[in-house]
């Protein structure tokens, strides 16, 4: 199945994606991972708001990494200069460049498939993902062609080149 395909068939259903052209179904969250990812919006959105640096989406706002692939983001951020304040926030899927994508690693998640959906999302144009896991209440900060870089507790997250100046101990994703 194609992106386009899976968006005019599925584009309205939640807790579904599309990996390498296969309907993939989400399990359920919890709310561990909803309050994680609030956290998240609220520490992320803050800033962006007030800043007036760009838009905020979370809910798994879908993504299209590929022509057989759309993701679903639980926290994402596209700045002004490539979703400018005169143009309305598309209906649909986005489709990349974005600048940050955050990911809430769910109970059924394992590392491995969190690696690779952070690698499927800058492969396809996201500048930096981010991936929170309230297990281990860590952060992972994903660039391109770099290691990902962990975060732990009173470890401070900084996002240079897609947020100049947030800084927020990692643990207050999780607090």
């Amino acid at each position: 199945m194609t992106a386009d395909e899976f968006l005019r068939l599925h584009g309205d259903e939640s807790g579904i994606e599309l990996v390498n052209g296969q309907i993939v179904r989400l399990p359920m969250t919890g709310g561990r991972h909803g309050e994680v990812c609030g956290h998240a919006a609220y520490a992320i959105g803050s800033f962006v708001k007030g800043n007036k640096l760009g838009r905020m989406a979370t809910n798994h706002t879908f993504i299209v990494t590929s022509p057989t692939s759309v993701r679903g983001a639980d926290v994402l951020f596209v700045s002004y200069a490539i979703l400018p304040t005169n143009m309305p926030t598309p209906v649909g899927a986005l489709t990349p460049p974005l600048e940050l994508v955050v990911e809430v690693r769910s109970p059924t998640d394992s590392f491995a498939d969190l690696d690779d959906k952070a690698d499927e999302y800058l492969r396809a144009g996201v500048r930096v993902v981010l991936v929170l896991d309230p297990e281990t209440e860590s952060a992972g900060v994903y660039r391109l062609n770099e290691l990902p870089h962990r975060f732990h507790n009173g470890d401070v997250v900084t996002l240079p080149e897609v947020l100049p100046g947030f800084a927020v101990p990692a643990s207050r994703f999780f607090e």
